[in-house]
């Protein structure tokens, strides 16, 4: 993560072109997930590993409401989190659509992180597509135990309140 630049509370800040090109490969992510083993619908932490990349690891968005989920990270790879995003195609819109945002919190350990927002496009197969959110980075973490807590709500009533119960683990 040559780009990246440290700042307060382990979290780690990107440039916008950066943040975009992983909001991206995020959704791509997300998106080839087979519904069975999908972390993003996983509510218990059962397939926060499934394809992880080998520069980072992602942690998973929800579908809303509230997740609970534990998982062992490698403490050698930063992370990287939505707290609230979507993608569209371009199909659907020529230009990048977002969600209007009342909320949007991520704590670690109850420490609050510095959160940005990406926009980006990127491309399933033949469809191109945009990926917008407000999302969240932390450096590699020590090994040991942290709670990762996300809460967001969107302008129209959609909402997420996320913990993750994370064992950072030397790979």
């Amino acid at each position: 993560m040559g780009s990246t630049e440290s700042v307060h509370s382990g979290t780690w800040r990107l440039s916008d072109e950066r943040g975009g090109a992983l909001a991206g490969r995020w959704w791509k992510w997300a998106l080839s997930a087979p519904d069975a083993v999908c972390p993003v619908r996983d509510t218990t932490g059962e397939h926060a590993d499934w394809k992880q990349p080998d520069d980072l690891w992602f942690l998973a968005g929800t579908y809303g409401g509230r997740v609970v989920r534990t998982c062992a990270v490698p403490s050698d790879r930063p992370l990287f989190f939505p707290v609230l995003n979507m993608q569209h195609t371009r199909k659907h819109s020529k230009v990048p659509k977002a969600l209007g945002v009342k909320q949007a919190t991520a704590f670690l350990n109850g420490v609050e992180l510095r959160l940005q927002e990406f926009t980006g496009p990127f491309r399933t197969g033949l469809t191109r597509r945009f990926a917008w959110g407000i999302w969240g980075g932390i450096a590699p973490l020590t090994p040991g135990q942290y709670v990762l807590e996300i809460k967001a709500q969107a302008m129209s009533d959609f909402w997420v309140d996320t913990t993750y119960h994370l064992e950072a683990k030397p790979r």
